[in-house]
Formats: C-alpha cells, sequence, structure tokens
C-alpha cells in the first residue's frame, strides 16, 4: 500500500465509508505505516499493539504527533487531545487524522472478522 492508498483510506474512514474500517484492520496486520496502525488503534483500541507499533515505526515528527495525539485521544485526556491537536494541526493542518481525533473521533461500527457488514435501509 502506498502512502496515497493509506490517506485515501483514512479520509474513507473518516467519511464513513463502511468497509474502510476492515480494510484499514487487514492493512495494520502487515503494516509498518504509522498512518495506518494509528487509525486501526482508533478502530480497535482493545489491542494496544496497533498503537505500540505505530510508537516504534513513528520516525518523523509528524507522525510521533499523530501517535501522541491518538494516545491521548484513547486515555480520554480531552484536554491534552485538544493542546496536541492545536499543536499539531498548526505544523500540518492537512492532517485529517488529527483534526478528527480533536473531533471526537467516532469509532465506526465494525463488525466481526468473518461477517459482512449489516445491510442499511432507506427511509422514505
Amino acid at each position: 500500500m502506498t502512502p496515497d492508498d493509506s490517506h485515501t483510506l483514512v479520509r474513507q474512514l473518516i467519511s464513513g465509508d463502511p468497509t474502510a474500517a476492515g480494510q484499514i484492520l487487514a492493512q495494520a496486520d502487515t503494516s509498518t505505516e504509522p498512518l495506518v496502525l494509528t487509525a486501526a488503534a482508533l478502530i480497535r483500541p482493545g489491542i494496544p499493539s496497533y498503537l505500540d507499533r505505530a510508537t516504534a515505526s513513528a520516525t518523523t515528527t509528524r507522525d510521533r504527533q499523530l501517535v501522541a495525539l491518538a494516545a491521548a485521544h484513547l486515555a480520554g485526556s480531552h484536554e491534552l487531545v485538544s493542546a496536541l491537536a492545536r499543536e499539531h494541526l498548526l505544523d500540518h493542518p492537512d492532517s485529517l487524522l488529527a483534526a478528527w481525533i480533536a473531533a471526537g473521533a467516532t469509532r465506526p461500527a465494525v463488525p466481526p472478522a468473518g461477517t459482512a457488514p449489516a445491510p442499511t435501509t432507506k427511509e422514505s
């Protein structure tokens, strides 16, 4: 997966694409890309290895800040999230994952492994 593919997948996750979360989790099993691993940690916060691996693979200031922001979010430290997000977004205003985390990062529903997402119904 290229970095452009990862950014596209994260944009799809943030916009509510029902398949994006599953695709990110599938990529996270073998990825060393901090963006993918950080997104996976937000999707499945009960699996600490995603955030641990994101931390280990974050070599740039941008990546380290994003991982720290996600860790603060997952720890429920709202004031720290706010401060870290402001700092990160000042330097990297194009960081959609950071903006999503700052906005509360509502976790997408992820079906259990091996199951398809529930169909949605449209109201008339």
